[in-house]
């Protein structure tokens, strides 16, 4: 595999794709702004592809990815601030500091060290670009993208506050906190003030996004999972009230739920060679 050349083509292409007269009229016509919709859009699909294990299609995805770096990296490249080269040595270099157990003399670290040990450097970047003239941080929360998801943005700002000391110790004090957030909700559906109720669904899931953290799981790919599940069972039930000539649209709310509660009952016992096989083919 010749990686260099395979991506000194792709640099080629995007450079033709821009050049004005004969380029691409969409491609000219983009910029900074304008293209961050599509990169978000483009780690969406990588994650969902992760999500459904298809290589194929992660294959692609990622490829879609890179051109977006690429395409981003052309646009500064045209305004005379940095390259694709540049973008590839300043991750290079910062991989090789970030990891000073691998590259360095550190060596056998446990895991909570090495997490110590990672923001102990980003610290030390934050001040070193400081001293360069850069943005002094104002807050301890500060670096945290705005267009991640909300959920994954709840996590790393609890992440931070964490490094601060301001956090819970254990999960099960997390737990006792959604409980308390159920009841502030059941509290302002009483009071159907749709202000209240919004915040306090905002509280809710901003503590199962902490709650999630202290468990090491990813909210993200939790609620994912969740939806794939929910997609499962609701295609299974249109299925199953096809084959009876039934219009889902027709069918009363407590027939769909006795179905989803067979379909739930059946993904637990395993013991329905039909549900078992749809389910198998819909993932």
């Amino acid at each position: 595999m010749q990686s260099s050349r395979h991506i000194n083509r792709l640099i080629e292409i995007m450079a033709a794709l821009r050049k004005p007269d004969t380029g691409c009229a969409w491609d000219l016509a983009q910029s900074f702004e304008t293209i961050v919709p599509y990169t978000i859009e483009e780690s969406y699909e990588v994650a969902d592809a992760v999500a459904r294990g298809d290589m194929n299609d992660l294959k692609e995805e990622l490829g879609d990815l890179l051109l977006q770096v690429v395409f981003q990296s052309r646009i500064a490249e045209e305004l005379n601030f940095f390259d694709f080269g540049a973008v590839v040595e300043a991750i290079t270099e910062k991989m090789l500091r970030r990891h000073p157990h691998v590259f360095g003399t550190v060596r056998d670290l446990a895991p909570e060290e090495l997490e110590t040990l990672w923001e102990q450097i980003k610290q030390e970047e934050r001040t070193a670009k400081a001293d360069k003239g850069y943005s002094l941080v104002k807050s301890r929360l500060d670096g945290v993208a705005r267009a991640l998801p909300g959920l994954s943005r709840a996590v790393k700002l609890q992440a931070k506050a964490s490094s601060a000391g301001f956090d819970w110790k254990e999960a099960e004090v997390v737990l006792d906190k959604i409980r308390e957030e159920t009841d502030e909700i059941a509290e302002a559906l009483e009071s159907g003030d749709q202000e209240s109720i919004r915040e306090e669904i905002g509280d809710l899931l901003f503590t199962v996004a902490n709650l999630a953290r202290h468990v090491k799981i990813d909210p993200e790919t939790a609620i994912r999972q969740a939806n794939t599940k929910f997609e499962r069972r609701f295609y299974f039930i249109e299925k199953y009230l096809a084959k009876l000539n039934k219009v889902i649209d027709e069918v009363s709310f407590e027939e769909m739920e006795a179905l989803w509660n067979q379909v739930r009952q059946n993904e637990k016992n395993k013991d329905s060679e039909e549900i078992s096989a749809y389910i198998e083919k819909i993932k």
